[in-house]
């Protein structure tokens, strides 16, 4: 698994408590992971998500899962779970307009650290953010925790693709997204294995390097201005963001990072 010295949560809050992760919304859409609502039906269907069940989302963001979870997939009840107050006050206000607050519910917390009942959700769910999480076993016994016996979790995520990084591009990509680490498909396997789920899948989705496309060519073509507006009209710092992006581009294309796609269930 690649690592990075230095990045930990504070920076993750401090990302999305600030101008780039208001940035990633604004190419990515309210559903801030790769795919869009396109990717989450696929994980829903893959992963058996029923009408009626209640889940616990980890590493919520503002709860554009959980929202189209409950609008789309019928599920009765949300749990989000993020440590970043910013996002959650912003998802607590989308659920009000959307009438959707009695049935999602937002919890401010470390997701290896839940303090959530053992046993109580049907499934646990995620979309392209456990990257984010460094301690990542802990992660995935935190899910298995929590997850009912017959339950599932299920979650796509950023992982490195069958095309290894070198040492110098793994530290590049994982300090510009600030992930403290970076699995792979089978990374992700062993410490779900180890949390005591058994995997029923974890593939490659196909749709990272298409995507990356076309953030680039909507902040070239359509979105220049909203983006400068966002980060204080800073060129020099929108180009570095373009070239970062554009070194992801590179690496997606090489096969050597990829959306992944996971379900596993406990016995």
């Amino acid at each position: 698994m690649n690592h990075i010295e230095g990045v930990h949560l504070s920076d993750v809050q401090a990302v999305y408590s600030g101008p780039e992760g208001e940035l990633w919304e604004l190419i990515m859409g309210e559903q801030v992971h790769i795919g869009g609502m396109t990717s989450s039906m696929d994980l829903a269907d893959k992963a058996g998500i029923a009408a009626g069940t209640q889940g616990v989302d980890l590493c919520c963001c503002t709860g554009g899962g959980m929202r189209f979870l409950v609008l789309m997939r019928k599920v009765a009840r949300m749990r989000g779970v993020d440590a970043t107050p910013t996002v959650i006050a912003r998802g607590r206000a989308r659920n009000e307009k959307a009438g959707l607050q009695d049935k999602i519910e937002f919890v401010e917390a470390n997701v290896c650290q839940t303090g959530l009942p053992a046993g109580a959700a049907d499934f646990v769910w995620g979309e392209d953010a456990w990257c984010y999480v460094e301690d990542k076993f802990a992660l995935a016994r935190e899910a298995a925790r929590i997850v009912r016996s017959g339950g599932t979790v299920a979650f796509t995520d950023w992982v490195e693709g069958k095309t290894p990084l070198t040492a110098e591009e793994a530290r590049r990509l994982l300090k510009f997204m600030k992930f403290p680490t970076l699995a792979s498909l089978q990374d992700w396997r062993e410490l779900l294995s180890a949390a005591g789920l058994r995997v029923q899948r974890a593939e490659n989705t196909g749709r990272f390097a298409p995507h990356v496309d076309l953030y680039l060519e909507m902040i070239q073509k359509q979105f220049t201005f909203d983006a400068l507006r966002i980060i204080g009209f800073d060129q020099a710092m929108l180009q570095m963001l373009a070239g970062e992006m554009a070194f992801m581009q590179q690496l997606a294309h090489n096969g050597k990072i990829v959306q992944g796609l996971f379900v596993a269930q406990k016995d």
